[in-house]
């Protein structure tokens, strides 16, 4: 029984902590921890965690020194990961209860060091738990195989569907960048060789804005986008901005969804 270390950053998420804890522990495949690094919240998010690692020992919450932001609390986490498997979720989204049991089943049939799957958007005000949810129409639908070339094209990797196995691919940090990070990990990841592989089946759900609506927080991801391409991947002006160009288009789909 393979060993899933989940990373979970926190800042201020106390209405919404709780689901996405949850949403971890009642995996059919129990065999994880939870590994939660508070980034100096002033809300009861650290209360809250402490009450879940009293009452099960795979929630492991510790606060970081100081406040560092997602990147860096999910790179805290990482290097106190005991797992033969590193994934991801946010503190406001959530795991459908199979999520884990299936992705390690495909990852085993496929040989594939990292993993994703599609995942559901939920609205923003969505209250109910991983257990309760209802599908529907708003799916972020995983493409079959991604490569290098195709990941600079659009990230087509949901963070919190995505899992690598650090067995083949050893402790993978991310980026110390202030936005963008986990698009960087798999960036670096496929550069260095490796393929990702998705899931068609929607496995996780994503908390999202109104159908149609793109967020002032998804437009000032464009800077960073360039940034990273620019920067992290050593792309030229004229790569750079056919990558924005998709980057973008991709986000304009997506919100219509």
């Amino acid at each position: 029984m393979p060993l899933v270390s989940v990373v979970m950053p926190v800042y201020n998420s106390a209405a919404t902590l709780g689901a996405a804890v949850r949403s971890v522990l009642t995996q059919t495949h129990a065999d994880v921890e939870l590994l939660v690094i508070d980034d100096q919240s002033s809300d009861s998010s650290m209360d809250l965690l402490m009450e879940f690692a009293a009452q099960d020992e795979r929630v492991l919450p510790k606060t970081a020194p100081e406040r560092g932001g997602a990147g860096r609390a999910r790179n805290l986490a990482i290097e106190r990961a005991r797992g033969d498997y590193i994934a991801f979720l946010d503190s406001d989204d959530l795991w459908l209860p199979e999520k884990t049991e299936k992705q390690l089943a495909f990852a085993a049939e496929g040989d594939a060091p990292l993993t994703f799957t599609s995942y559901f958007k939920m609205d923003a005000d969505y209250a109910g738990e991983s257990t309760d949810w209802v599908p529907n129409g708003r799916v972020i639908r995983a493409r079959g195989h991604v490569d290098y070339r195709a990941m600079l094209r659009r990230d087509y990797i949901g963070a919190l569907t995505a899992m690598y196995d650090r067995n083949a691919l050893g402790t993978r940090l991310m980026p110390e960048m202030r936005k963008r990070q986990d698009y960087a990990l798999w960036l670096s990841i496929l550069r260095d060789g490796a393929d990702a592989r998705g899931l068609a089946e929607p496995l996780a759900v994503y908390r999202a804005g109104q159908t149609g609506s793109l967020s002032s927080n998804k437009l000032s991801l464009v800077k960073y986008n360039w940034s990273l391409y620019r920067e992290h991947e050593d792309l030229s002006v004229p790569q750079a901005t056919r990558a924005l160009a998709s980057a973008v288009w991709q986000s304009l789909r997506n919100s219509r969804i």
